[in-house]
């Protein structure tokens, strides 16, 4: 199998019209970023037969269920296109995906969102327990912030490792995703009583600070990132994050349960405020297209070695779940 440094793109330059439906290459990459971090989620996860193995069995069930992986995808990316090894990158990526894993087996709570089917399957508390669940999320919690804490593997000096613990602890808190989760909470039943800035700043919490995080976390590999390119890389992501959750939006109006692996149609039935509802479905999709030519403005003093952040943007609006 090629390893993920000979899977990035060396196209010189990808248009915001350019599609990716036909790129090999992009295929390849996100099939490589999903077994390397599968193997690596494979290493860092306590084995089945550990005690207490009901926990164990319940958090590899939830961290290795599969799902886009477009976290750690970012990290990888963003990290190769500034000139780290992806081994190096490996530590990083798990820790981002251990979050997002968490905060999906929390968010399915009959207290959150009450669902049950996640990635196409019984969400953890249905397939265990609510008990279960809880303590999934915690643990996966803690696991990624061990693994940033002492992983060899991430080559930075003690001040960098230090601002990627903070960077992950930011965006999993009060002022990031749980943030944004809790607003989330209290919009249930608001519908279109929501301002589109305070829908903006919800989705820029709840889905948009671990987007950002993993692109920075990415670059915080990177020992020689300036401050300059982290900024903007910083706005890059938080365009293709807020896009991300327009897309979301519009998918659950659009797609079918089969195809989100998830159950269709959830924001309408709870009366969520979502940018279609806002902005029309029309609207919605072209705020989208409008953040993804953003993010690759935001690009656009970096050469061919940062095509894939180009293309994850532009797969980020046209993905199809």
């Amino acid at each position: 199998m090629p390893t993920l440094n000979r899977l990035i793109p060396t196209v010189t330059k990808i248009s915001p019209s350019t599609t990716i439906n036909n790129s090999i290459t992009f295929k390849a990459l996100i099939s490589q970023c999903k077994a390397q971090v599968q193997s690596a989620l494979n290493r860092w996860l306590p084995a089945e037969d550990c005690k207490p193995e009901t926990l164990h069995r319940a958090m590899r069930y939830s961290a290795l269920s599969g799902g886009k992986y477009v976290r750690p995808l970012l990290v990888y990316t963003t990290g190769k296109a500034l000139g780290v090894n992806a081994a190096a990158l490996n530590g990083p990526a798990c820790a981002i995906e251990l979050i997002h894993s968490y905060s999906l087996v929390h968010d399915d709570l009959p207290a959150m969102d009450d669902d049950d089917l996640r990635r196409g399957k019984l969400t953890c508390h249905k397939a265990f327990d609510e008990a279960t669940a809880v303590l999934v999320g915690d643990a996966l919690q803690s696991l990624a912030f061990h693994i940033l804490a002492v992983d060899s593997s991430i080559q930075v000096h003690a001040e960098l490792r230090i601002k990627m613990i903070v960077t992950l602890a930011h965006a999993s808190g009060s002022l990031g995703m749980a943030g944004g989760q809790a607003i989330d909470l209290e919009a249930d039943g608001k519908g279109t009583d929501f301002t589109l800035a305070s829908l903006q700043y919800m989705h820029s919490q709840k889905t948009g600070a671990l987007i950002r995080a993993s692109v920075r976390l990415g670059a915080l590999s990177a020992p020689d990132c300036d401050e300059a390119l982290l900024t903007r890389l910083d706005q890059y992501a938080a365009d293709i994050g807020l896009a991300f959750q327009i897309r979301d939006d519009i998918l659950d109006i659009e797609a079918s349960t089969d195809v989100l692996g998830k159950n269709q149609g959830a924001d309408i039935a709870r009366n969520k405020p979502t940018y279609p509802a806002l902005l029309g479905m029309d609207g919605a999709k072209q705020k989208a297209q409008q953040l993804h030519e953003s993010a690759l403005e935001n690009l656009a003093t970096l050469g061919s070695e940062a095509d894939s952040l180009r293309w994850i943007s532009e797969y980020i609006v046209q993905r199809p779940n």
